[in-house]
């Protein structure tokens, strides 16, 4: 993983890429470079945060504080935002990034657990939480995709597809028994998602922190009611 990349989805408990700890490969206009065989499916210019989510409540670890360029592929989602920092919510201090203003990161599609699509209220836009189980921790971290109402329904069906079909297709890399492959089966249907929706996606992988603090770092300041908007603070 980069020095600029996220805290997050760093150590996946099992993944078929050795060298996903050189985190996602760019080209010289900072855009996705496909690895073999993969397709890209879609981009969008979305707000992007991660949060910690608990039984109860939601803490958001950090945010980008502007749109950014997001990735889906056939295999995974990227982002990547150029001149922005990486705000970092009550975190220690990390590296410092080898390239300044740089911040990319990605999730593999054998990660999320599952998804949550929020719909837009008053002025807050739609949002996407694409979430993962972690190990040691009932603590679970979610890659926050917030903007119009649109387009972040058009993202979260194509997120679903996307990886629902990855898991059905690839029986080495996800143990799935038979009510599971059905389940994904129906979710790889290209149906429209709209209004408060919650989908469980079955064969999910854990992942791990980056580091200790990641897991221990509660502060009353950084804690957000769960439904509350990203871009709320």
């Amino acid at each position: 993983m980069h020095d600029d990349a996220s805290p997050f989805f760093i150590s996946p408990h099992r993944f078929d890429a050795v060298d996903d700890t050189a985190g996602p490969v760019l080209d010289r206009r900072h855009e996705l470079v496909p690895e073999g065989g993969e397709r890209v499916l879609g981009r969008y210019r979305v707000d992007v945060a991660g949060h910690l989510l608990s039984p109860s409540e939601t803490r958001r670890a950090w945010v980008l504080p502007a749109p950014v360029t997001v990735t889906v592929t056939d295999h995974r989602v990227a982002y990547v935002s150029m001149g922005r920092p990486l705000a970092l919510v009550g975190a220690g201090s990390r590296r410092v990034s080898r390239m300044p203003g740089l911040v990319s990161g990605q999730i593999r599609w054998q990660w999320p657990s599952r998804l949550e699509l929020r719909p837009a209220t008053g002025s807050h836009p739609a949002r996407l939480l694409v979430v993962c189980d972690a190990l040691r921790t009932i603590q679970q971290p979610a890659l926050a995709l917030s903007g119009p109402a649109a387009q972040i329904g058009d993202l979260a069906r194509q997120v679903r597809h996307a990886v629902a079909t990855f898991r059905l297709v690839r029986p080495e890399l996800v143990d799935l028994s038979p009510p599971e492959r059905d389940a994904l089966a129906r979710l790889a249907r290209v149906t429209p998602l709209a209004g408060s929706v919650r989908v469980l996606l079955p064969g999910s992988l854990p992942i791990e922190f980056h580091s200790r603090d990641d897991y221990y770092r509660p502060r009353h300041s950084d804690l957000l009611p769960y439904g509350a908007v990203s871009g709320q603070q």
